[in-house]
């Protein structure tokens, strides 16, 4: 076979997706995974529930470990292995044994780069320092958790109040630490516009969080290899073990000089079936760029939904497949202990950057029949363009029962309902469940008077 050997960097969510794809549809290639950590194929996004320990075990995260890939699938998954460069003229890449410490060149035919992302990182002395932590890769995760049951921290000091920030500010909750969160802007969950991101910030300190907004770090007091505080441009708080919730960009550094294109904050260029602009060369989740419906740019968002399907797409796309992914709209949710935040395609100042006119409107409302027990309260914030009243984007805010009516605004976005579509959507009702008229219709009842 014309192009036999596939080598693929980096073995979690997208690269694994993808190589599994790959040996289904051609069960005699020779393909090879090249994987920096000892894991495979874990949900990232459970680090947090481990650490709280909602989740007993780490392996518990872990869908396929290694030796399951190797002796089941017949994927070479070679794990403390780090690749240094690519070589896209000579097709072959540079790797480090991180056991050995040798360095080597392995060929390829076909290429699949699943990097991930990596944590934003302070530019402050003492960052390094051992009770400072990441939360990127189930490493970090089983480090966090190590850290707390060994050394009994009793403040944490959270940098960054987005989804990270906030489902660390829960974990440490449950473990009975004081939470300090310092965020550089004036709201939390950048991700939502700030009437919507003030009512998450009144749920942390209502939970106990004590909230530091319009902080930015400026360094941290070390003391025998430890942080014992956090410094900003306004304050020194104390701390036994701090986390950096700052975000993560795509991990892209080692491609310099490769000719592959990047795009959106340094993320790998694709097409809609992953490839990049050098022949033979895929690459896919969240050391890539994505399609946004809504706006039509060029975006960069890092979630495990993404990877997954990306990954699948890039390797049917190897395989010789026409499968295409479309792009995103930017669905994302959180809980914060008893609070569900969830949103989806624009912001309004994103749709006042690209010179949209719309509408705005905001409801509150029960996620169930307000006589039916446990009703609670959940806030939904529609836009809509004001002429065709298109549904632009949504925030809801809430608790049990709240996030995932997202997932109805989602699907109106990818398929450019509008308001209307929405109010005649035949949604599922029963007390338990919801009102008689779903919040995401109330919300969009209201909002269409004014258009």
């Amino acid at each position: 076979m014309a192009n036999n050997k596939l080598v693929v960097i980096g073995g979690d969510a997208a690269g694994m997706s993808a190589a599994s794809k790959v040996r289904r549809e051609q069960p005699d290639r020779e393909i090879i995974v090249f994987e920096k950590s000892d894991f495979t194929s874990y949900s990232a996004c459970g680090i947090p529930y481990f650490i709280s320990e909602k989740v007993k075990t780490y392996q518990e995260l872990i869908v396929r470990d290694p030796d399951t890939f190797r002796n089941k699938y017949n994927i070479d998954v070679r794990t403390q292995n780090l690749v240094l460069s690519v070589d896209t003229d000579n097709k072959k890449i540079k790797v480090l044994n991180k056991k050995t410490g040798d360095e080597f060149w392995e060929s390829y035919d076909q290429l699949m780069i699943a990097t991930g992302g990596k944590a934003f990182c302070p530019d402050v002395a003492g960052y390094d320092s051992e009770n400072v932590f990441g939360v990127t890769t189930l490493k970090s995760g089983i480090n966090i958790e190590r850290y707390i049951e060994e050394k009994k921290p009793q403040n944490a000091v959270i940098v960054g109040g987005g989804y990270i920030g906030l489902e660390m500010a829960e974990s440490l909750l449950e473990r009975g630490l004081k939470v300090s969160l310092i965020n550089r802007s004036e709201q939390v969950m950048n991700t939502l516009d700030p009437d919507m991101g003030a009512l998450v910030s009144e749920a942390l300190k209502g939970l106990g969080v004590e909230l530091f907004l319009g902080e930015g770090l400026t360094g941290f007091d070390v003391k025998e290899g430890k942080v014992t505080a956090v410094l900003t441009d306004k304050q020194s708080i104390p701390t036994d073990i701090i986390i950096l919730g700052m975000g993560s960009h795509p991990n892209t550094d080692f491609l310099e000089g490769s000719k592959i294109e990047l795009g959106a904050r340094g993320a790998i260029k694709v097409d809609s079936q992953l490839r990049t602009n050098i022949p033979d060369v895929w690459a896919a989740g969240d050391c890539t760029e994505s399609l946004h419906l809504v706006s039509k740019e060029h975006v960069y968002i890092a979630l495990g939904t993404i990877a997954n399907k990306t990954g699948l797409v890039a390797g049917s796309s190897i395989a010789g497949e026409k499968t295409v992914f479309p792009g995103v709209v930017g669905t994302a949710v959180c809980k914060i202990c008893s609070y569900e935040v969830a949103r989806t395609g624009l912001l309004e100042k994103q749709l006042q950057k690209l010179n949209i006119d719309y509408v705005k409107a905001t409801i509150e409302s029960r996620t169930r029949a307000h006589y039916y027990p446990n009703s609670k309260k959940i806030v939904v914030k529609l836009l809509a363009e004001k002429n065709s009243g298109r549904l632009l984007g949504g925030q809801i805010i809430g608790e049990e029962g709240a996030a995932k009516r997202i997932d109805v605004l989602a699907t109106a976005l990818t398929h450019n309902l509008t308001l209307q579509n929405i109010i005649d959507l035949d949604l599922s009702y029963a007390p338990p469940f919801s009102p008689v008229w779903d919040p995401v219709q109330t919300a969009a009842r209201k909002l269409i008077s004014s258009i």
